[in-house]
Formats: C-alpha cells, structure tokens, sequence
C-alpha cells in the first residue's frame, strides 16, 4: 500500500517521498494518539514505526462485490500479467495485479467461506486469508497506513488494524487476535490459466474507475529505493529481488529466486524438522512450497526487504553449485 497512484512513475516516487517526509515531521504525540482515524494507544507495533502511505483511509477502496469472467473473456489480460491465483471449495480465480494495484483488498467469498485477498505493491506480497474469527466473518478496508513499508488492513466490524504480513491485529478490539493464511500463487496468466482452465478471473468492473491498463507502479521494482522505513535492512541480495518465504511454526526460511534459478525446479529441503517440497518456474516466476503429500503450503511470495523485515531471523536458501540447473 502506498500512495494514491499518481500518473507516471516520477510522479509516483516524488509523491511518496513528499508525503512519507510530511509524516516524519508530525509531532510524535499527534501521530501516537490517532493516525486516519484509527486510536493507536496500545499497538503491539511502535507507534513510531506506523506511517501515513498518503492516502485516507478507504482512500485506496477495497473491492466489496467483485465480479468475475470466464478465463476466455479476460481479454484485457496479456499472457505475462501478474495474477495471484486460488483453489478453494472446487473454485479457482485468479486476481490481476493490474487490478490489485489500485485496489489492494479484495473481500470474495468462495462457497460459504468468507476470504480475504489482499496485495501491497510496496512489498509485492500477496496474502490470502480466511476472513473468519471465531466464527464470525469480517470484511476488509486499506487504511491508509504502513508498517515496514506494508499494508495495514481494518476491518469494518470492529476497526481493529491488521498488519498484511503479520497476519495479525496489532490494535483494536481484536488486538493480538490472528488469521488463518491461505495457499496463495503468485503467477503468470498464460501459467494459471494453463493449470486451471476453467478458472474464473476478476474483472475489471469494479464500481471504480481506474487505468487499469497502467501499471501506477512502474519502475519501482529495478530501483533499490525504498519509499517508507523499515525496522531491519536486508543485504544480501536486490531489495526488490523476488522470494518465496516459507514460515513453519517458529521457523522462517526465504528462497530468493535467483537463487532458485540455479536449481532443477523441483526439490526437497528442510525448515526446522519439516521436509517442505519447493517448486520454481523460471518463465512464470512461480515459487510455491508444498508438504510431504503434495499439498501447497500457505507461503509469500514479495520483496526480499518485505520478507526480512518482518523475520529478521529468516534462514535463506543458496543453491547447491552441483545441482543441475533448469
């Protein structure tokens, strides 16, 4: 989540630095008393670390009813646009990231299980979730605030804030509280739509009107700049260099792709004492973690900056050199 996409990516990255330098110039007590709306008193985060992406909240709108097309009538898609893509309750969808962009929540239903899908181009990190607690189905909004650069959500039931890749309410009545994440893949189109052909795509009827043949966020993925602060900097690798991070329990290990390029594509490896399944494909740019049955594992794919800021203690994969290579 950041700024309210701007025309250009000059104007995108001038933008987001005006507005992120703003917020740093607020007084502290102003900023730890309520930020959009929001009482922050009692956040599991540091106030301090919790900024303003530009936008109000709601600012960036969430999509509420979203409507879907069958994959041959997706024609505004181009064979090597970003989707992320869903199995559940024998429904497959897929969610462009040219509309992701502008919209970054996606508030769906797949049967009677209300889920979440939610992407924060800042990090490149797309996170699904079952949008239930105990029971109780909650809808999503973006509010127009960040921690490490990430997407916090609200929900409308209770205004609680909830960090994307925390998975977690950090203030609100349901501070403290978790989602369940759900498996998630971070593909091309031609690749989705080649392993599920019968899947269903987002549309770009929307109720808003929005360039959605634009990408808002051109360019920011080559530069190494990052826009907002962020608790640990990576190094290592591009900060904008593309990762699978795969967390079992306490245990966290991230898979950059370069690194995968180095590999068969297809191979087992270990996160604690969990043997985890990893697959790559080059040309799709898919990553995707799966047990020892086969099944996906909830996993991010993001930044390399994203995933480290949030797990600091991350393993992280280098390829063996005699491994045969894709």
């Amino acid at each position: 989540m950041g700024s309210a996409p701007a025309g250009g990516n000059g104007g995108l990255a001038g933008l987001i630095r005006c507005l992120a330098v703003a917020t740093a110039m607020l007084p502290f007590t102003a900023q730890a008393q309520e930020m959009n709306g929001f009482d922050l008193k009692g956040s599991l985060i540091p106030i301090e670390q919790i900024h303003s992406g530009g936008p109000p909240k709601d600012g960036i709108p969430a999509i509420d009813k979203p409507d879907f097309l069958s994959a041959g009538f997706a024609a505004f898609l181009r064979n090597d646009d970003t989707v992320l893509g869903m199995t559940r309750a024998g429904i497959s969808r897929a969610y462009p990231l040219r509309i992701l962009n502008w919209h970054e929540v996606v508030n769906d239903h797949y049967g009677k299980d209300p889920v979440v899908i939610s992407f924060c181009p800042l990090c490149g990190t797309g996170v699904a979730f079952d949008a239930r607690i105990d029971g109780r189905a909650l809808s999503f909004g973006v509010s127009g605030l960040l921690y490490n650069s990430d997407v916090l959500l609200y929900d409308r039931q209770t205004q609680s804030l909830w960090s994307q890749l925390l998975g977690q309410a950090i203030s609100g009545p349901l501070k403290g509280r978790r989602l369940s994440m759900l498996a998630l893949t971070q593909t091309s189109w031609a690749d989705w739509r080649k392993a599920h052909p019968a899947t269903q795509v987002l549309s770009t009827n929307t109720g808003q009107a929005r360039p959605y043949l634009r990408d808002p966020y051109a360019g920011y993925e080559q530069t190494e700049e990052l826009m907002f602060p962020v608790e640990f900097r990576a190094a290592g690798f591009h900060p904008k260099e593309r990762v699978l991070g795969v967390k079992i329990r306490k245990q966290a290990k991230a898979y950059p792709f370069v690194e995968l390029g180095k590999t068969s594509g297809d191979f087992s490896d270990r996160i604690g004492d969990a043997v985890v399944n990893i697959r790559f494909d080059r040309d799709a740019a898919r990553a995707t973690a799966h047990d020892s049955d086969g099944r996906q594992l909830a996993a991010v794919v993001g930044y390399w900056f994203a995933w480290y800021a949030f797990n600091p203690a991350t393993a992280v994969f280098h390829a063996d050199p005699y491994l045969p290579k894709q």
